[in-house]
């Protein structure tokens, strides 16, 4: 009985891996990359799509990067789009593409960028955290109802442990190669 209950938070483990990676892919480190525009949300004409809906991304040099759209009248939504969303990108238009130049890091952009990783992994333990309270919540909950035994309260407690520590050694591993990565 407590492992359907274990089992049941695992997808919503996985929603908060699959979330960190993508936040995590968005922040800028010494190369260009698409990830850090793709996931721009971009209103246009009433419905709002992320960048990578509306034209593709390259990446034609290290500190470089092209966006082009599908429909050149997403121009001024998407560049509109970069300036609001992403601090430090100076979108251009550049015939029917947007050019984005990566300027130099400095130490300052740096570290702030490092400390803007460590607010993703603060906020991505806290919501593990959050599925494993309500998770022994309701194993607890179960055993005051007689329908899991008092010795399996505590296994389950340890497999709901073992599954959370798992989960947070995960993100420790993502978040340590997004710090090495940014550092250079």
């Amino acid at each position: 009985m407590y492992q359907q209950i274990i089992d049941k938070i695992k997808p919503e483990m996985e929603k908060v891996m699959d979330f960190t990676t993508k936040k995590l892919g968005g922040f800028r480190t010494g190369r260009a990359s698409p990830a850090l525009v793709e996931n721009i949300q971009v209103d246009c004409f009433g419905q709002v799509m992320p960048i990578s809906q509306l034209g593709s991304i390259s990446v034609p040099s290290a500190r470089q990067l092209s966006i082009q759209p599908w429909d050149v009248t997403y121009l001024p939504m998407i560049e509109k789009a970069i300036l609001n969303e992403a601090s430090g990108l100076s979108p251009a238009t550049v015939g029917e593409s947007i050019m984005i130049n990566l300027p130099q890091m400095s130490e300052e952009l740096r570290k702030e960028i490092i400390k803007a990783v460590s607010q993703v992994n603060d906020d991505a333990k806290r919501t593990i955290r959050k599925y494993r309270d309500e998770a022994w919540g309701e194993i607890q909950d179960k055993t005051r109802e007689g329908l899991i035994r008092e010795d399996d309260k505590f296994k389950g407690k340890d497999n709901l442990q073992e599954l959370v520590d798992s989960y947070n050694k995960k993100i420790d591993e993502l978040i340590e190669r997004k710090k090495k990565e940014i550092e250079g």
